[in-house]
């Protein structure tokens, strides 16, 4: 019995198209983009290819106006007819050499063509009008809840051995422990790996991170590949490291790319993050400063006007009588009472008002009852 040649496959371009990201990942579509850049890659491809039959369609069309000028001056006796015929026949010369060299361009994207990686793209190409395929039916899809609990329970379980997978570097390092634990090449382990590298980017660990990116990416080409074949992902992480390893140079340049693209999200993950740590960090710290009339101090303070804020730069309880007693009595009432509202002011004998604002004089103290005003 002749065994089945499956070389076939090995250029089979795999495509993310229908990644299911784990409601864990707080990015959209992590791999989406992967998909966009082939069909980018195949646009711009085809583009080349019309350029250049176009190319060639209208150097024959120059070709033939130029062969049948020189025709009918060579069937001319005019001496001006004579003169004009050795340029035409330069001209045509001329023609002929770059129809020669359209029609090598045109080969050779064609060789490139029958060399490009198949995709899902290329493959699903409609052959007949009709097929039908014996398929194993997909089990009933997960809820949002069932798969949190899944992912839950497969990191509780083998967290050490995904976080020591992250930290490998070598691609025979990489399979040697894949064979020696199979249950790690899976989703949860891929979108484990991703919540790791952003993790590790808001810690400011980069180099980490980067390590720890290149092994997300190795386990989300294995899925592709799986997915690809519609096989368990367990079955043919040997064949990616197989394929990684004596790929030519258009394959490491695409993981390479793919790799570049996923760091850069990680850090714009990181970036939202980060930033909407330091808004959450800054409103609880505004909301412990906030006085009893539930005003902030630092707002009020800023809303004051400069001669009064002068007062309280300075501490000067002299000063700030004298300020008020300048002011309208109604425009006076309403500032001291947003002071009192946001803690500014304590108008009692024995209470102390404190001021909380940035910088090396943080603090400023004023001793004063509120009859004395």
């Amino acid at each position: 019995m002749s065994g089945i040649d499956y070389s076939v496959w090995d250029h089979i371009e795999v495509s993310d198209d229908e990644d299911d990201t784990h409601p864990n990942i707080d990015t959209p579509s992590l791999f989406r983009w992967r998909h966009q850049a082939r069909v980018e890659r195949m646009e711009e491809f085809q583009k080349k290819g019309d350029e250049l039959d176009k190319g060639l369609a209208e150097c024959k069309r120059k070709l033939a106006d130029a062969q049948k000028k020189t025709k009918e001056l060579a069937n001319s006796a005019t001496d001006d007819a004579k003169a004009e015929l050795s340029k035409a026949q330069a001209e045509e010369k001329k023609l002929k050499k770059e129809e020669r060299e359209w029609e090598k361009k045109i080969e050779e994207h064609r060789r490139e063509e029958k060399k490009m990686p198949w995709n899902v793209d290329t493959l699903s190409k409609e052959g007949f009008s009709k097929s039908i395929v014996n398929v194993k039916p997909d089990p009933s899809e997960e809820t949002e809840e069932e798969k949190e609990q899944k992912h839950k329970t497969f990191v509780d379980k083998y967290e050490k051995e995904i976080k020591h997978f992250g930290m490998l570097r070598r691609w025979d390092d990489s399979q040697k422990y894949l064979s020696d634990n199979p249950h790690l090449v899976c989703e949860e382990t891929a979108n484990y790996l991703v919540i790791m590298c952003i993790d590790l980017e808001v810690e400011e660990k980069h180099a980490l991170m980067e390590q720890v990116a290149h092994q997300t990416i190795v386990m989300q080409f294995i899925l592709e590949l799986a997915k690809s074949l519609k096989v368990d992902p367990r079955g043919c992480f040997r064949q990616f490291f197989t394929k990684i390893k004596t790929a030519d140079q258009q394959y490491q340049d695409a993981f390479n790319d793919e790799l570049e693209s996923f760091k850069e999200r990680v850090r714009g993950r990181a970036k939202i993050r980060i930033e909407k740590a330091m808004k959450e960090y800054e409103e609880e710290e505004r909301q412990k400063r906030l006085g009893p009339g539930g005003l902030d101090p630092v707002d009020v303070y800023e809303s004051l006007p400069a001669e009064m804020q002068k007062c309280f730069d300075e501490k000067d309880i002299q000063m700030l009588q004298d300020v008020i007693s300048k002011m309208d009595p109604t425009e006076a009432k309403a500032h001291m009472k947003r002071c009192i509202d946001s803690g500014l002011w304590v108008p009692n004998s024995k209470a102390i008002s404190r001021l909380t604002l940035f910088g090396p004089n943080s603090e400023l103290l004023i001793n004063k009852t509120a009859a004395e005003l």
